[in-house]
């Protein structure tokens, strides 16, 4: 009895994180960038997704374009809407296998036989999770270093702490570790 319910936890976690793979691949919030002008009546929010794009305005209306191209995407959102219909399909397959070796199906009667067939399933239900952590990986990867990149021009004490990143040889580092900005005036 402690193995049928031991089975069935792991194989309802198993469809649990194969539904949040199909939820992730079609949401369309892989990338999210803002735009904020000078005012808050320009503030657009874009979403970039592995099937479309969205724009959301400052008046909450939202539009959204399907891409007309795989090559409009990105490298790595093309490499993750791969990646992720390749998970959605492998987790389906090891779902079929982990219901035929199920305890509670007749399929195959040997018990030997079926556990091998319920271990070859949770495999393909692992396989299939680090399969789609590449994409997931990839895509925070490319935003870390897009974020990282970016200038800003914060004033005040703080100003050492985070504009480091801008300087290009325009400071150094000291002993204690604490950044020293020289600035041109």
């Amino acid at each position: 009895m402690a193995s049928f319910a031991l089975e069935l936890v792991g194989v309802s976690l198993s469809v649990l994180g194969w539904i949040l793979s199909v939820v992730s691949c079609a949401l369309p919030m892989w990338r999210v960038s803002a735009f904020i002008g000078a005012n808050i009546v320009t503030a657009q929010v874009y979403w970039e997704g592995l099937w479309m794009s969205c724009v959301v305005q400052s008046t909450g209306q939202m539009q959204c374009k399907v891409y007309d191209s795989m090559l409009a995407l990105p490298q790595d959102l093309q490499a993750a809407r791969a990646l992720s219909m390749a998970t959605i399909i492998l987790g389906v397959l090891a779902l079929l296998v982990a219901t035929i070796g199920a305890k509670c199906t007749n399929c195959i009667e040997e018990e030997g036989v079926k556990a091998k067939v319920v271990l070859s399933a949770g495999a393909a239900f692992i396989l299939a999770s680090l399969v789609q952590l590449v994409p997931v990986s990839w895509s925070a990867h490319i935003i870390i270093l897009d974020v990282s990149t970016v200038c800003l021009n914060i004033p005040g004490p703080w100003a050492n702490y985070f504009t480091h990143p801008c300087l290009h040889g325009k400071g150094d580092v000291s002993t204690t570790g604490r950044l020293k900005v020289t600035r041109a005036h």
